[in-house]
């Protein structure tokens, strides 16, 4: 029997093993193609090309080492690295699960732990160079107009020509520049160097009559500290592997971070949580975006198709702290309602912006507690990189016109 070429809906969702609506979510973000079917029927039918693309995606997201595609190292396949295992649903920072770590032990302590350090008071203690403080507090009047994001990337770019001990790629310098650079962005949402520990500092800053908040910004700060090779991190390798110094690694990594398909895309969840409004109008607003074949913001993660931990854990803690919250309550609901519509799961995104609104934290709160964490782990990407000291190269499939159509 020949091999159809196009699939009814009932049947392309049963190939990816996915409910219709979660089909028509693909289609909306451009995965998979519809088209109107012939006379005999006006219904929308789906490319089994596109399927079959869709399931070897995910298949290849599961297990990426099948495939030798994108060479990075001349023709090394994969980038090795010890930091980030994310198997059977759960995240590792060198082989000690992520989410107990939030509850137990303080960011610093994990920044220690994924840069291989055994004190991290010894290199969180100190203050800042008084050069350092300095530009925080001349600059940062100049540019109240940007987010505390592209604000890191304009302190840390000034930083970068003052810090003259950033050009020393040692392990332990490194290391102690890293620290340095924490504690710059900590500065930016503070407006003065952290004394005290990094969360507690936010916490002070954002919600001086709240300290049930810093462990809640603690938990978010170590759930993002890092993801294996996400473009951020990738960007952060490729750059330290040209033997930049680290603060050019970092200020590319949130160049990349801020883009609306990886941090920026909390900006979309905060949108969806301000459409939506109340949880009474939780329902309608998830149908009107099915019903559009919009994407619900905030769902489903595919290296996790049991839900992201991360988002669990840090949900569960908010709502712990928070139970009368209107939007702990709001999150429940669409929670739920997505899961029976959809069986998507929330992501690390949706709980970073429900811990916001919870409690009353800053507009761009989420993406700046994310650039903060994750730059924890960008320093150990950068570590690395120097260690391996391999220019990331990859070759170009050659895709354009051959050199006899150009004669």
């Amino acid at each position: 029997m020949a091999t159809k070429t196009f699939l009814t809906a009932k049947e392309a969702a049963a190939e990816l093993g996915v409910k219709i609506p979660t089909l028509y979510a693909y289609v909306s973000r451009g995965l998979i193609r519809s088209e109107i079917g012939t006379a005999h029927s006006r219904a929308k039918r789906y490319r089994r090309t596109d399927i079959e693309t869709l399931k070897a995606r995910k298949a290849l997201q599961k297990e990426p080492s099948k495939t030798v595609a994108g060479a990075l190292h001349w023709g090394t396949p994969l980038l090795e690295s010890q930091i980030t295992l994310i198997t059977n649903g759960r995240l590792y920072y060198r082989g000690q699960d992520a989410l107990k770590l939030s509850q137990t032990h303080t960011f610093e302590a994990v920044a220690a732990l994924i840069w291989q350090i055994e004190n991290p008071a010894a290199c969180f203690a100190a203050p800042l160079p008084a050069a350092l403080a300095q530009i925080i507090q001349s600059t940062r009047p100049m540019f109240e107009q940007l987010t505390p994001v592209e604000l890191f990337q304009v302190i840390l770019t000034l930083a970068s020509g003052q810090d003259l001990a950033a050009y020393d790629l040692h392990h332990e310098a490194i290391v102690q520049t890293g620290a340095r650079m924490l504690r710059l962005e900590t500065a930016v949402v503070t407006n003065h160097d952290p004394a005290t520990s990094i969360a507690n500092a936010i916490q002070t800053a954002w919600t001086p009559a709240k300290p049930e908040v810093a462990p809640l910004i603690n938990a978010a700060l170590i759930a993002c500290a890092d993801h294996e090779l996400n473009v951020s991190a990738f960007t952060a390798r490729v750059v330290a592997s040209a033997e930049t110094t680290p603060y050019q690694a970092v200020i590319a990594a949130l160049a990349a971070l801020q883009g609306r398909k990886h941090g920026g895309y909390t900006q979309r969840v905060a949108a969806f949580f301000r459409e939506t409004g109340s949880p009474q109008n939780s329902y309608v607003t998830i149908a009107n975006r099915l019903k559009r074949g919009d994407r619900i913001p905030g769902f489903g993660h595919p290296l996790y198709p049991d839900g992201d931990p991360r988002a669990q854990v840090l949900l569960a803690q908010t709502t712990a702290v928070f139970p009368q919250s209107p939007a702990c309550e709001m999150a429940q609901e669409m929670c739920q309602i997505v899961a029976e519509a959809t069986d998507l799961k929330p992501t690390i995104d949706f709980a970073l912006v429900t811990l916001a609104l919870a409690a009353n934290l800053p507009p761009h709160a989420p993406l700046a507690l994310f650039a903060i964490g994750r730059t924890a782990g960008w320093i150990g990407h950068i570590i690395e990189q120097y260690a391996q000291d391999q220019l990331i190269r990859p070759r170009a499939r050659y895709t354009g016109p051959t050199v006899a159509d150009l004669t």
